[in-house]
């Protein structure tokens, strides 16, 4: 069995006294793991860095085994990124949450592509944190933990949204919500793509997101524990509003 595919790094651990497991998220073949002869070695190292972009062929004698991969860099992002507080714990967050949440060998290219964009967008871009709030958006819709913030669970009207149910995941407007708003999670502009991504915005959309990853995805995998990864973002976060 082998196969081809350009994708994202994930995480490296030795193996043995010079090889490492890399975990790699590709479009085709998911979250995928396999041996590099050499991982752990002086030259292999600086590719083998979570949030790099890398070619890998990966080979086994049967499906369902471990295999080995042989691995070309494509893109560095980690150097660039890991000069910046911020823009590293946001690469953190995003490589462990995949870690937490995909089934191995599952592919999700929507997902991935997304995943490229906030990657990308992490050493361009300052409204990256927006991008990332949104990408936490786009993961429970994948994985069928979707939310409807398109008309009020209520009333059914599509202006003044400014609530989520922590029950049904639907919007609430203010109007609807009557005296059961301080129980509900709020709805920023930024959890739907707009406004313009301040700080504030978008810690408290990820109060939103985080919600459900812990009540929705969390027991759907057995209760694993967030990331902590995600916890230290949303804390640097917090420090620049």
């Amino acid at each position: 069995m082998d196969w081809r595919e350009t994708g994202i790094l994930l995480s490296r651990r030795r193996h043995g006294e010079n090889a490492a497991i890399i975990d790699v998220f590709t479009r085709d073949h998911g979250r995928h793991a396999g041996i590099v002869r050499g991982g752990a070695g002086r030259r292999m190292t600086p590719i083998l860095e979570p949030g790099n972009q890398i070619d890998v062929a990966w080979r086994a004698r049967l499906e369902d085994r471990l295999g080995t991969y042989a691995v070309e860099p494509v893109k560095s992002r980690a150097a660039s990124l890991m000069a910046d507080r911020l823009t590293l714990s946001g690469l953190n967050a995003l490589t462990s949450l995949l870690i937490f949440a995909l089934p191995e060998r599952e592919a999700h290219p929507n997902l991935y592509d997304g995943t490229l964009t906030v990657l990308d967008m992490l050493d361009t871009s300052p409204f990256w944190p927006m991008a990332y709030l949104r990408w936490e958006v786009s993961l429970l819709e994948d994985l069928g933990f979707g939310l409807d913030l398109t008309a009020c669970a209520v009333s059914g009207e599509v202006e003044n949204l400014i609530y989520v149910s922590p029950k049904s995941g639907r919007a609430v407007s203010g109007a609807a919500a009557g005296k059961w708003k301080t129980k509900l999670l709020p709805l920023t502009p930024a959890l739907i793509g707009q406004g313009d991504g301040n700080p504030v915005d978008v810690t408290e959309g990820l109060r939103t997101t985080g919600h459900f990853l812990q009540t929705r995805l969390a027991p759907a995998l057995g209760n694993k524990a967030i990331p902590e990864a995600r916890n230290r973002l949303i804390d640097l976060l917090i420090k620049k509003r």
